[in-house]
């Protein structure tokens, strides 16, 4: 007699749990970040003093920066070299917060001559902010295109405009004075193609914080004296930097660093074929802290 077959049960699946994205760490906006190289032990206080007064006995201040110089608070050091605070000088006009972000945006990848040219169009085509949302991208865009990636910078210019209009009510930047550093970075990050080099930029010259901006010019110039690891990205560099170099000295030098990136290629070891006289007739200030590294 054959027994019974058993009758197979009903295989019970389980529902599909739900893939959980690994929660991102989160940054706390009121402390300050951690140095990512904590063990290096360059720059010194002293070897940052040194380089500025070397690279400004070596170009002088450089004029293009000298407005935003004007504005920084007074030390017994200005007095010494002739920087005392003023008021605007002729045919000097007063920049708003916003003028200064459109602008630190508009200089993103070009020169200074072709960011200045697009921004003095942009406000010749657009007297006001509100002219400047209210109009057509591809309007902007032309106003703009001697600093090149009109497009790119368009859409972000607007965007910066759609959104402050959305959140505040007005196109005003102003209220960032009242904020401290890390609140001022929160609220400028939130903007779309808005990066840590822009929101530096800002800091430093437009909102007078004590910042140090890296851009290409400071950052392969920090590579080449070894003040960040020979592996370090530029990202790092700006939080070491920052941690490292003392507030007082962080305008003047970054001024002073930029410039001289743009000048001389012999500390960088890059060969420039238009190398200005000044860098081809004068040793490089910079190479004996090359050659300590």
């Amino acid at each position: 007699m054959q027994k019974p077959r058993k009758r197979k049960q009903p295989e019970v699946r389980q529902p599909p749990q739900p893939r959980i994205k690994p929660a991102r760490p989160s940054i706390s906006l009121g402390k300050p970040p951690n140095d990512p190289y904590p063990t290096h032990p360059r720059p010194t206080p002293e070897e940052c003093r040194a380089i500025r007064d070397d690279l400004l006995a070596f170009h002088g201040f450089p004029q293009e920066f000298a407005k935003y110089r004007r504005q920084q608070p007074n030390s017994s050091f200005d007095q010494a070299h002739g920087f005392l605070k003023s008021e605007l000088l002729d045919g000097e006009s007063k920049e708003t917060v916003l003028d200064g972000l459109v602008k630190t945006v508009l200089s993103q990848n070009t020169t200074e001559v072709n960011s200045e040219r697009a921004f003095e169009s942009l406000k010749s085509a657009f007297p006001t902010w509100e002219d400047v949302l209210a109009a057509e991208s591809k309007c902007i865009e032309n106003s703009i295109r001697s600093g090149g990636l009109a497009p790119t910078k368009a859409s972000c210019i607007k965007n910066i405009l759609s959104c402050l209009l959305e959140k505040k009510g007005k196109l005003c930047l102003e209220y960032l004075r009242d904020l401290s550093v890390d609140e001022i970075k929160a609220e400028l990050s939130q903007f779309k193609g808005i990066g840590p080099k822009t929101v530096a930029c800002v800091l430093m010259f437009h909102l007078q914080q004590d910042d140090f901006p890296v851009d290409t010019h400071v950052f392969e110039i920090a590579k080449a004296i070894s003040w960040v690891p020979a592996l370090a990205d530029r990202n790092k560099t700006y939080l070491h930097l920052n941690k490292r170099i003392p507030n007082e000295l962080k305008f003047d030098l970054n001024c002073l660093l930029y410039t001289h990136g743009k000048l001389c290629r012999r500390c960088t070891k890059k060969v420039d074929k238009q190398q200005t006289k000044e860098s081809q007739d004068n040793p490089c200030p910079l190479l004996k802290y090359c050659k300590n590294s």
